[in-house]
């Protein structure tokens, strides 16, 4: 390898950034050996000048939904698959390529790990071009950051190597640098054995320097390893006296007094309309170190009240509902992740009880044995985000292969629960709506006390999200499904709406008494039995709903008592940000 105008050109593919990311830090690098260094998008870059590529090419690109290529790299790969098995194309048309191969995926998913790294280095092995270095695996799950440094500084200490030797870089030097360095991939591969083997006394942390950054530049308060809480956007506009989220027109809730939090922000899922990013970890199991329930909720705590105080001397901001807030009236397991893989969620929602906090659970329907053992909470929702297993798949993109029947023994076990339970279904145009018939059998199977349907929020293209603007419905497309919904349920009806969160409630009519709907939630009494060893129902702690909230409301859903506020220049049917 000659020092004289070496070039070095960074290939990536990628679906929510990291790659890039990881492409443009490795170019920084690579200027410490290469004259001449950039960074290409493998979208933009044609497949066939491979050939008479000067350049060492370095590729990296991240592993999609069962084990793809990511979109911005299709067309690149699927030509290199085609071209390997093309009579057309000559089988050592490679023979003047020298690259290496840094892959980015998540183990978490099993077989499909790195299978786009795999098959790139395949297929450019396949047409005979020569690999400079080993291949490196970056793990999601396992210290990716990491990973990727060990294996820049050390392709670079190759390359330097090499330049100083002032000689070309030969295939048979593959086999010295293989002795040098073992492939990463394979030392991933036999970590993993060596953990069952071994010392299982050492548990990593769930949220590693990368994910932390990213969870925290997104406005997260991260709590120990892998806990944390969010200010909701509606928390600040109730403490602005703007009103509040589709919760307090359903449920009663005061939106300034509500905490959002997660106790776990790994999730089994990752769902194309997730508004979190998919920066948090995944995991079909527990794997990390944990902390105890009480540091957990007292970390929540401290971090939400803190976040409260930002915002004093906020235009609309008076003292009372200051005041108000600081005292958590309620608390929404959400966020990103799945609270309840967290090992100890029956002590965390034990404490929240007993500290008079709502609790309002979501979970994605992918552990049902967990909905089982949980202890009773005021309001325990699953996410229904498709009807049919095909639709689950494509939206969710579970991490268990048996995704489908974790998913319906949730719900069957949700109609065992016997405290207030909700079915939640996001619309998204083009994904979802098309599926009626199977949502019904869905809720004959669950019988929920309510369903809580709500138009997509559109959060802005993150490359992982393929949704758009056009997958968004208007409010009225909304009602009109949940109209449709209901004339094929008897015992379900429309009860509430909250247009801005473009959400409409449909209710069991169990909560419709003498004409009247009691939707809205008596907290008070719902501490009293859940702090006692007495037994109770969805109907013990029910209370009247008022007419603002009704669907079909002059207010539609939006209390009279705050102040509402229109955003400039925005027409009745715009799509409108629906918030949390």
């Amino acid at each position: 390898m000659t020092e004289n105008n070496f070039e070095i050109k960074i290939l990536y593919g990628t679906q929510s950034g990291t790659a890039k990311k990881y492409s443009e830090i490795f170019a920084e690098k690579a200027k410490e050996v290469a004259d001449i260094v950039s960074v290409v998008n493998l979208a933009d870059y044609d497949p066939e000048d491979l050939g008479t590529e000067k350049a060492l090419c370095v590729f990296f690109v991240s592993t999609y939904t069962e084990g793809s290529a990511p979109e911005t790299a299709k067309f690149f790969f699927e030509w290199l698959s085609e071209a390997t098995v093309d009579f057309r194309v000559d089988k050592d048309f490679l023979r003047d390529l020298k690259y290496a191969v840094f892959g980015l995926a998540d183990s978490a998913y099993g077989d499909n790990f790195n299978k786009a790294g795999k098959t790139l280095n395949l297929c450019l092995k396949k047409m005979q071009g020569k690999r400079v270095f080993p291949m490196g695996v970056g793990d999601a799950s396992d210290e990716q950051e990491e990973t990727f440094n060990k294996w820049t500084n050390k392709i670079i200490q190759h390359l330097k190597s090499k330049m100083a030797e002032n000689v070309e870089y030969e295939s048979t030097d593959e086999e010295t640098v293989e002795k040098e360095v073992m492939d990463l991939e394979e030392l991933g591969s036999l970590a993993s054995k060596l953990k069952v083997k071994g010392d299982s006394s050492e548990v990593k942390e769930m949220v590693t320097p990368i994910v932390r950054e990213s969870l925290q530049k997104q406005g997260y308060k991260i709590i120990g390893s892998h806990s944390g809480v969010k200010i909701c956007r509606w928390t600040k506009s109730m403490l602005r006296g703007r009103g509040g989220c589709y919760k307090h027109t359903f449920y009663g809730i005061e939106s300034h007094r509500c905490m959002e939090t997660t106790p776990s922000l790994a999730c089994a899922n990752k769902c194309v309309f997730c508004w979190r990013h998919h920066t948090n970890p995944v995991g079909t199991e527990w794997k990390w170190k944990m902390d105890n329930a009480e540091f957990v909720l007292n970390g929540a705590i401290e971090n939400h009240q803190k976040m409260i105080k930002q915002m004093k001397g906020v235009p609309g901001v008076g003292q009372e509902r200051m005041d108000e807030a600081f005292e958590i009236k309620h608390c929404a397991l959400s966020l990103v992740g799945e609270p309840i893989m967290y090992p100890e969620i029956n002590q965390f929602v034990t404490l929240l009880h007993q500290k008079r906090i709502s609790s309002f659970l979501v979970t994605n329907a992918q552990f049902p044995e967990l909905i089982t053992s949980l202890v009773p909470v005021t309001q325990l929702y699953v996410s229904v985000d498709a009807a049919t297993k095909e639709s689950l798949k494509k939206i969710d993109r579970p991490l268990f292969k048996d995704f489908w029947e974790r998913f319906l023994a949730s719900l069957s076990e949700l109609s065992k629960k016997g405290q207030r339970t909700v079915y939640r279904l996001t619309l998204v145009k083009d994904f979802n709506v098309n599926e009626l018939d199977n949502y019904i059998e869905l809720v004959k199977r669950g019988q929920p006390d309510f369903i809580e349907i709500k138009g997509v929020t559109f959060c802005g293209y993150t490359g992982s999200n393929p949704l758009t603007m056009s997958n968004v419905p208007y409010h009225k497309e909304v009602v009109e499904f949940c109209k449709l919904f209901v004339s094929h349920l008897p015992d379900y009806e429309l009860s509430c709406e909250h247009e801005h969160s473009c959400s409409i409630l449909i209710a069991h009519k169990k909560f419709k008494i003498d004409n009247e709907w009691y939707t809205w939630i008596d907290y008070e009494k719902f501490h009293e039995f859940a702090n006692s060893e007495s037994s109770f129902t969805s109907l013990d702690y029910m209370t009247k709903t008022p007419s603002w909230a009704l669907y079909g409301s002059n207010e539609r859903g939006f209390d009279p008592n705050e102040t509402r506020f229109y955003r400039k220049k925005a027409s009745k049917d715009e799509p409108i940000d629906h918030g949390c």
